[in-house]
C-alpha cells in the first residue's frame, strides 16, 4: 500500500501533533488544546485541538471514540473530515451514565484520527435490489 501524506498544520503554537500510541495503533491520537480546563457535561461540546489537516482527495479521516473515555463515561462524536476542509479539528464530546461531569485539560488524548482509503463508488439508480436472507429486517435482528 502507498504510503500517502498527513499535512498537519498548528494553528497555535501550544497545540500537539497527532501521534500514534503504539507502533501498530490504527488510529493517531488526537490532543485537547485549551488555554484553561474545560469541564464536559451531558451537553455536547466542542473541545479544540489546535490543528487543521490536509490528506489527498479518495481518502476518508474519521475522528472516533478513545475506548479508554467511553469506558469511563465521556462520549466522543464519530465525525469524518473531508479531504477539502482546512478549518480547525474540534472533537464533540459529552458525558454520559452515571458520570455528572469530566474535566478536561491541555494535552489530553481525547479522540483518535483514522484516514483510510474511499472505495471507488459509481452511484446507480435501480428499481429493485437483490434478495438476501436478511431482507429489510433491522436493528437487533441477527441475533445477540
Amino acid at each position: 500500500m502507498d504510503r500517502i501524506e498527513l499535512r498537519v498544520l498548528k494553528l497555535r503554537p501550544a497545540a500537539l501533533l497527532p501521534a500514534r500510541g503504539t507502533p501498530h495503533a490504527s488510529g493517531l491520537d488526537l490532543y485537547a488544546c485549551l488555554a484553561a480546563p474545560l469541564v464536559l457535561r451531558r451537553a455536547p461540546q466542542l473541545v479544540p485541538t489546535g490543528i487543521a489537516i490536509e490528506f489527498p482527495a479518495g481518502y476518508d479521516a474519521q475522528v472516533r471514540p478513545r475506548s479508554g473515555l467511553s469506558s469511563k463515561g465521556v462520549g466522543v462524536a464519530f465525525g469524518t473530515v473531508d479531504a477539502d476542509y482546512r478549518g480547525e479539528l474540534f472533537v464533540t464530546m459529552w458525558v454520559f451514565g452515571d458520570l455528572e461531569t469530566h474535566e478536561i485539560r491541555h494535552g489530553d488524548r481525547i479522540a483518535q484520527l483514522v484516514v483510510a482509503p474511499l472505495a471507488p463508488l459509481a452511484l446507480l439508480e435501480v428499481t429493485e435490489l437483490a434478495d438476501t436472507q436478511r431482507g429489510a429486517a433491522g436493528h437487533g435482528s441477527t441475533g445477540r
